[in-house]
């Protein structure tokens, strides 16, 4: 291992900066650390760099918090990994803690939810642009990512709900059509096995910080993409299944993500807020960022022998493209709650429009914007 030309203050340091002024979500985020570490310090080897956005698309949970860690990871093994890490998501964290307050204690007002009605439809706008471009970028000309694609949009729109059950499906499924008779196929059984086995644990406790904290690992342990692959499963438990926020709440959750710098999966912090308090957001931030940080420092030793299995590779493709297809599932039945008149609608389809015309166009100017709008159009 080459020494390090920057100390690990510095390095700190930087994704303190990163995390607090960091927007764009995961995909700017990466290509910022890329610009910043790679190209113009060079504290970061492109090949290491290229081994960290691997092994963090490979894995479950929040892609640039994941490639934070490992940068980390490279120089500083475990310590920097850790620092490096929290550095990242504090801000952004902090953050959150500062609008969930105001937003419990000002909840009533007329004037907030004026400024969630615009941002509401504004986000519904955002997703659905994000969910078309994530489509195309992963599923390509492949009939049976297509298919997947298709299934889960279907089946999250009916159920209002993610099926943890049919994403790991499709990820075994691509896996038996593309590696079945690989050699290396025992090795991706043993690779997987602890994964389908803490699927079949349940855990059936009473107090509801337990509850919040096993909800929100799962989320982080089984969730694969980007940031909004989050979404469909955060709504299947927090609003369906657990019913901790109402609809409009889970929109404003997802709003909060958008308007803050840093990893979207931060919004976990402010749903966490909204159930369980100060203790809720601390215990539902630690319990989604907790999986992501294992996934990255465990296999960081072992990643340049075994990442580019295919049959690994393989899985990852059918369970992204059922990520995506819930994606876009999510996106109707919000639609569907939000669109309670015609105001909402032309908020949302401008927002598409602006997106795809000025594909460079800040998400959180958007989201400003729609919040001033929603104050002038408040129930009109």
């Amino acid at each position: 291992m080459n020494q390090p030309t920057y100390t690990l203050r510095q390095l700190v340091l930087y994704f303190l900066q990163l995390g607090t002024i960091g927007f764009g979500g995961p995909v700017a985020l990466v290509g910022y650390m890329h610009r910043d570490l790679v190209e113009e310090k060079k504290w970061i080897a492109e090949e290491d760099y290229r081994e960290g956005l691997a092994l963090a698309q490979l894995a479950p949970g929040p892609l640039a918090a994941q490639l934070s860690i490992y940068l980390g990871y490279v120089h500083y093994r475990i310590l920097g990994a850790t620092l490096a890490g929290l550095a990242f998501v504090l801000p952004s964290f902090i953050m959150v803690l500062g609008i969930s307050y105001a937003y419990v204690a000002a909840g009533g007002l007329p004037w907030m939810q004026a400024v969630f009605y615009g941002i509401g439809a504004a986000v519904i706008g955002i997703i659905a642009v994000s969910s078309y471009k994530l489509t195309r970028k992963s599923l390509g000309k492949d009939w049976l990512l297509w298919a997947i694609f298709s299934l889960l949009a279907i089946s999250t729109f009916i159920t209002e709900e993610e099926n943890i059950w049919l994403i790991l499906g499709a990820g075994a499924l691509v896996w038996v059509q593309r590696t079945l008779k690989n050699k290396g196929a025992k090795f991706f059984s043993v690779f997987c096995m602890p994964a389908l086995v803490l699927m079949n644990f349940q855990l059936w406790l009473d107090d509801k910080q337990w509850k919040i904290g096993w909800f929100f690992f799962k989320a982080g342990a089984f969730v694969f993409g980007s940031g909004l692959a989050i979404v469909p499963f955060l709504y299947g438990g927090v609003v369906k299944e657990y019913a901790w926020l109402n609809e409009q709440q889970f929109l404003d959750a997802v709003a909060v993500a958008m308007i803050t710098p840093g990893p979207v999966v931060i919004t976990v912090g402010f749903i966490g807020y909204l159930v369980g308090g100060l203790s809720g957001a601390c215990v539902a931030a630690l319990a989604t960022f907790l999986p992501c940080y294992l996934f990255t420092i465990l296999p960081a030793p072992y990643f340049k022998k075994y990442g580019r299995h295919p049959g690994i590779k393989a899985f990852i493709d059918g369970v992204t493209a059922a990520a995506v297809g819930a994606i876009g599932g999510a996106v109707g039945v919000l639609a569907k709650r939000q669109f309670t008149g015609v105001t909402p609608v032309l908020i949302a389809l401008v927002v598409v429009l602006l997106l795809v015309r000025f594909k460079k166009l800040p998400e959180p100017v958007i989201i400003i914007a729609a919040a001033l709008v929603g104050l002038l159009l408040f129930k009109v």
